[in-house]
């Protein structure tokens, strides 16, 4: 499972990630002279390489129970985690690979990304990211947040988002005989001391096969916004030209890269 395999130009050559798993070693003994270090990979491929999926999954799932590390918490399973939705494959549904800048990194790194709530509840509890990009391949971080924070989780703003009057009104009218409107992925984005949530809209007439992304619904703590664009949604949330407190639209907007949530910590892991 740290072994990342080349076969591009027909042949298999197994790099490790993990040069000091157990497992790894026991092949490396058994097999002298197969296993390569990861720094030995070429640099165009390297480039190209990701997190497994599957891996991540199985991890971030097995997370929700064993970060609690007192022994009295975990028998009583006082602080268990879930995924805040599944998919009709019981999938985790809310696992996406974006490009941010993680808090306290210097650049923008390629990661995988899942949020957790508590069990039984919809509100946020952390955040892992599996990382891909560079020397921190493979490393796992998680960001917790402190239970005396209320963030809201993707539930929860899937029923503002709902709710909110110009949304529905829209949606109303244009899911009418002879057009249908689909609902984008909501797109969980970490930022500064909460969470930006994402939802493009698109409208398929009937018989036709192309969408046409026609608007995108910006969430941010308690505010709903349904604009034509991204930017022009961040402006109306954030402040600038659209929104019309007279900044730019992004620089307004808080980053991506900002400190990590108030009440927060984090830890990194392999």
């Amino acid at each position: 499972v740290k072994v990342v395999i080349d076969a591009y130009d027909g042949t298999i050559e197994p790099y490790v990630s993990a040069p000091n798993d157990p497992l790894i070693q026991a092949y490396a003994r058994a097999f002298p002279g197969i296993f390569k270090a990861m720094d030995s990979m070429p640099a165009d491929l390297r480039a190209h390489i990701r997190y497994p999926e599957d891996l991540f999954r199985a991890q971030s799932g097995l997370y929700a129970t064993y970060h609690m590390d007192a022994a009295d918490v975990f028998y009583h399973r006082e602080d268990q985690w879930q995924f805040p939705a599944m998919g009709d494959d019981g999938r985790n549904s809310y696992l996406r690979h974006m490009v941010m800048r993680l808090p306290g990194e210097a650049r923008e790194e390629f990661i995988a990304m899942t949020p957790y709530t508590p069990r039984g509840k919809d509100n946020l509890a952390a955040w892992m990211v599996a990382r891909n990009d560079g020397d921190a391949y493979g490393r796992l971080r998680v960001y917790r947040l402190s239970r005396q924070s209320l963030v809201f989780g993707p539930n929860q703003i899937t029923n503002r988002i709902n709710q909110d009057t110009e949304v529905s009104r829209q949606v109303s009218l244009w899911d009418q005989a002879g057009s249908r409107v689909i609902r984008g992925d909501l797109l969980v984005i970490p930022i500064e001391q909460s969470l930006l949530y994402v939802q493009p809209l698109y409208l398929q007439a009937e018989g036709g096969k192309i969408p046409e992304l026609k608007r995108v619904v910006v969430a941010y703590q308690n505010q709903v916004v349904m604009r034509e664009t991204l930017d022009a949604g961040l402006a109306e949330l954030f402040g600038g030209p659209t929104g019309g407190r007279g900044q730019p639209a992004i620089a307004a907007a808080p980053s991506a890269a900002g400190p990590q949530p108030a009440g927060a910590v984090s830890a990194e892991f392999r």
